[in-house]
């Protein structure tokens, strides 16, 4: 019996059970009963009960071949089971109208055993309504509506981060008129793309939007991973070399840039950012073991280090303890040369100073950032003596553009008369440099002032 199977083993069986359907063999003559009645089977009953009628040619018997495949253990009851293991003979009880054995097997109701056993093979056989298809088709709908969201927020990242913007707003909630970057852009995405906007931002589940900020770190944490995988392939089994700066980030963090420098194989240099790294301080032991597990990460040998390139900080460049020192220990071939972009600094630092010019532009720039920023009181007075400044500076036919007509904005005058005093020398609107140098001049006029004009009105 089929229910004698385990319970993960039996729709299987029921299925190639019914691929193969009920034994109904037609034969030119049947076996005559033994009793008087000289009775026997006949092929017609096959036409009359096609679905579940089967004839057995070694018992001389009929059984029900859904009953069969359906029945179980604690429902068989003795009518049910003379057609699923004893097997029915008793021919003349077949032909006598409606106590008719094979319409009694069937029963009247839907609760019989035998509607039961039928019902069970239809559901078994409506595959599209079985809970585990039910399960996979939602699953697979569930699936293509979450590629959907995560391809959305995955194009707005990458776009986002090659033009180097910011993510996320200063108000990202529903009411704010703007959001952000990547939810303005998210939204922009979605009307022009219907299967979008259908499945995005307020259309989309609460706890799948993709939109989160630690979504937003895991795909830039992906695509990262791949561009240094795919650096790691351009090198290959090739020499490197190494260009590494420290610097301190606004929340006074330290950070390491690497920047690996090597050779294709179509024989072009390359250099490649490859990571940016915190550090919790800057000596050459710290750095050291950070670069080398970044580069042991990607299976990168410090044996095929040719290069290095830093500032000329002493943690750097140290001929002793310093960074390149380090690695010289370790692969003698890579040898340390002062970062050409810090030596050009270093020049024109240095150039710099031996123009006085240039020494008076800054310090005057600086006196007047150090003047705005000890209150906006101070930052109106400047404007004002700026006006008054330049006012002696221009011909009194110019004077009125000082004072533009119909204007009260503070801004707006001295910017007019820095204007109109370049439109005599020349065409055009001041450069900032220029413009630069009008303030520096009014600071200077005004830090000679007495100390008392300078106090708050």
């Amino acid at each position: 019996m089929i229910w004698k199977f385990p319970p993960n083993k039996r729709d299987e069986i029921h299925r190639a059970y019914i691929k193969v359907g009920p034994n109904q063999p037609i034969l030119d003559n049947y076996l005559f009963s033994g009793d008087k009645s000289h009775r026997r089977f006949q092929a017609s009953w096959f036409k009359l009960f096609p679905s579940w009628l089967e004839y057995s040619i070694e018992d001389d018997a009929i059984y029900c071949f859904l009953c069969f495949l359906f029945a179980k253990e604690p429902s068989i009851n003795t009518g049910s089971n003379t057609f699923i293991e004893n097997g029915f003979r008793n021919w003349k009880k077949v032909n006598s109208g409606k106590e008719c054995a094979l319409l009694n097997h069937i029963g009247k109701g839907p609760n019989s055993f035998h509607h039961k056993a039928l019902k069970s093979c239809d559901d078994l056989m409506k595959q599209s309504q079985h809970i585990d298809r039910l399960l996979h088709k939602q699953t697979s709908e569930e699936i293509e509506k979450n590629q959907i969201r995560l391809g959305a927020s995955i194009d707005c990242i990458r776009w986002l981060t090659f033009q180097s913007c910011a993510y996320r707003g200063h108000d990202e909630s529903q009411s704010s008129s703007n959001r952000g970057n990547f939810l303005e852009m998210l939204k922009f995405l979605r009307s022009y793309n219907e299967r979008v906007k259908k499945n995005v931002l307020e259309n989309a589940p609460k706890n799948v939007k993709y939109t989160s900020n630690d979504v937003q770190k895991e795909i830039l944490y992906i695509l990262a991973t791949k561009v240094r995988n795919s650096i790691r392939e351009d090198i290959g089994d090739a020499k490197f070399c190494i260009i590494v700066d420290e610097a301190r980030d606004e929340s006074k963090k330290e950070q390491m840039a690497i920047v690996l420098r090597f050779v294709t194989l179509d024989g072009f240099v390359q250099e490649r950012f490859f990571d940016l790294v915190h550090v919790t301080d800057t000596c050459a032991t710290t750095l050291k073991k950070e670069l080398i597990s970044v580069l042991s990460h990607y299976n990168l040998q410090v044996e095929n280090i040719r290069g290095q390139g830093y500032d000329g900080a002493s943690n750097m460049r140290g001929e002793w303890n310093g960074l390149q020192a380090l690695f010289l220990k370790d692969s003698p071939q890579a040898y340390y040369v002062h970062c050409f972009a810090h030596r050009l600094q270093l020049a024109l630092v240095a150039t710099s100073k031996e123009i006085l010019n240039n020494l008076f532009y800054y310090y005057v720039v600086d006196l007047t950032y150090v003047l705005l920023a000890l209150g906006g009181h101070r930052e109106n007075f400047l404007l004002g003596e700026i006006v008054i400044y330049l006012g002696t500076q221009l011909e009194p036919k110019y004077h009125e553009n000082i004072y533009p007509p119909n204007s009260d904005s503070t801004l707006e005058k001295p910017y007019c008369a820095m204007t109109s005093k370049f439109k005599v020398e020349r065409s055009g609107s001041p450069s900032p440099t220029e413009a630069g140098i009008i303030l520096g001049e009014a600071a200077i006029a005004i830090a000679s002032l007495p100390k008392e004009r300078l106090s708050p009105t």
